[in-house]
C-alpha cells in the first residue's frame, strides 16, 4: 500500500511565488525565503514552514530571492529596477542597488562579499558589498533578459540563463564568456549543484542534467506535462519536478522511472527545492501558497509525526501507511 504525502501548506502570500531557496544548515536549523508577485518576500523556518517575518521596501513584483550559506543576509531581486540586500536576523534592508530594468535573479559568493544580479536589462552585474559605492562590474552577451544566474566552481565562473534560449558560462577574471548552450525553446528553471558540479536545468517539457563546467549532457528525462522547475535531492538518489499542470512528479535519478506523482496546489507550480539535508521539499505556486514535502513519507520529521504499529489496533491498521503533520504553518 502506497504511503499518502501529506504537505504543510505555508500560506501568508496574496499572489504567485515565484522562487524559493534554502539557506545552508547553521546551528539555528535551516531557512527557506519565498518571492512573490505580491512584492513581499517572506522568511521561514526551513523544516516546518514557520513564518519568522517579511521582508518589506520593495514596490513591485519579487522575481527573486536568495539565502546566504549561514541565512544571516537575504537578496531579493524586483520589478522596481532594483535589487535589495537585507539583514536576515533583524529583517532591516541594508542596501538598495538600483538597476535599469526588472531584475529577475540574484546570488551571493559563498562568503556573501558579492552579489551576482541579472534581470531584463540583458546585464550580468557583480557588487562588491564590502564597498557598495562602486560601480558594480557587468557581463553583456544576452540578446534579451537573464532570468536566472548562479555562481559556480567556486565562484571562478557564472552561469546564466536567458529568454534568448541559452545557457552560458563566464569566467569571473576575464569576464568572457567560456561556452553557450542553444535550446529550442526557452528554459524555464536552472538549479546549480557543487557537489558534483551539476546543473539541473528544465525547458518544455524536458529536465537535462550538465556537467556545469564542461557543460557538457548527462542525461534527459521527459515528463508528462510542461515543466517549470526542478531539484536533485543533495544524495542525487532522485529529482522533483513541478509544472503546468499543478502537479509535482518524483523521479529515480538513475533509471529516470517516474516514482509518484501528486496534485497538492491549486495552481501551476512555479518552483521547487529540496532542503539542504535532503529530508524535504518546497514548492511555490501560481495558487500563492508554498508547501513542504516529506522526502521519506511516514518519517517523523519537523511537524510530521509517524504513527507506529504498537500505537494502533489491526483495524486501524490502514493509518500506518499515512503521515500527518500536526498543525499547518
Amino acid at each position: 500500500m502506497a504511503m499518502r504525502q501529506t504537505p504543510l501548506t505555508c500560506s501568508g502570500h496574496t499572489r504567485p511565488v515565484v522562487d524559493l531557496a534554502f539557506s545552508g544548515i547553521t546551528p539555528y536549523g535551516y531557512f527557506l525565503i519565498s518571492a512573490c508577485k505580491d512584492g513581499k518576500p517572506m522568511l521561514r523556518q526551513g523544516d516546518t514552514g514557520d513564518w519568522i517575518g517579511t521582508f518589506l521596501g520593495h514596490k513591485g513584483a519579487v522575481w527573486g530571492a536568495t539565502l546566504n550559506t549561514d541565512a544571516t543576509k537575504a537578496a531579493t531581486a524586483a520589478a522596481d529596477f532594483t535589487a535589495k540586500v537585507w539583514d536576515a536576523v533583524s529583517g532591516d534592508e541594508v542596501l538598495t542597488l538600483a538597476h535599469k530594468h526588472i531584475v529577475k535573479t540574484v546570488s551571493f559568493t559563498q562568503d556573501s562579499n558579492c552579489l551576482l544580479t541579472g534581470g531584463n536589462d540583458k546585464l550580468l552585474r557583480i557588487y562588491d558589498l564590502s564597498n557598495p559605492e562602486a560601480a558594480p562590474q557587468e557581463i553583456a552577451g544576452h540578446s534579451s533578459a537573464i532570468k536566472k544566474a548562479l555562481w559556480c566552481n567556486d565562484d571562478k565562473q557564472i552561469l546564466s540563463a536567458a529568454e534568448d534560449k541559452t545557457i552560458r558560462l563566464w569566467d569571473r577574471s576575464s569576464m568572457e564568456e567560456v561556452k553557450t548552450l542553444t535550446f529550442d525553446t526557452s528554459v524555464s528553471s536552472m538549479e546549480y549543484m557543487a557537489d558534483g558540479e551539476i546543473l539541473v536545468i528544465t525547458y518544455g517539457k524536458t529536465i537535462a542534467f550538465y556537467n556545469a563546467l564542461s557543460l557538457d549532457l548527462i542525461k534527459t528525462v521527459e515528463a508528462p506535462a510542461p515543466i517549470n522547475s526542478a531539484s536533485l535531492h543533495p544524495e542525487k538518489d532522485f529529482f522533483v519536478a513541478g509544472g503546468d499542470d499543478f502537479k509535482l512528479y518524483k523521479f529515480d535519478y538513475s533509471t529516470k522511472e517516474e516514482l509518484e506523482s501528486y496534485k497538492g496546489h491549486f495552481g501551476p507550480v512555479h518552483c521547487v527545492r529540496f532542503s539542504p539535508d535532503g529530508e524535504l521539499y518546497a514548492s511555490g505556486s501560481e495558487d500563492g501558497t508554498l508547501r513542504l514535502w516529506q522526502t521519506a513519507v511516514g518519517k517523523t520529521y519537523g511537524l510530521w509525526k509517524c504513527v507506529l504499529p504498537e500505537d494502533l489496533g489491526a483495524e486501524n491498521s490502514e493509518q500506518l501507511y499515512t503521515s500527518t503533520p500536526e498543525i499547518k504553518a
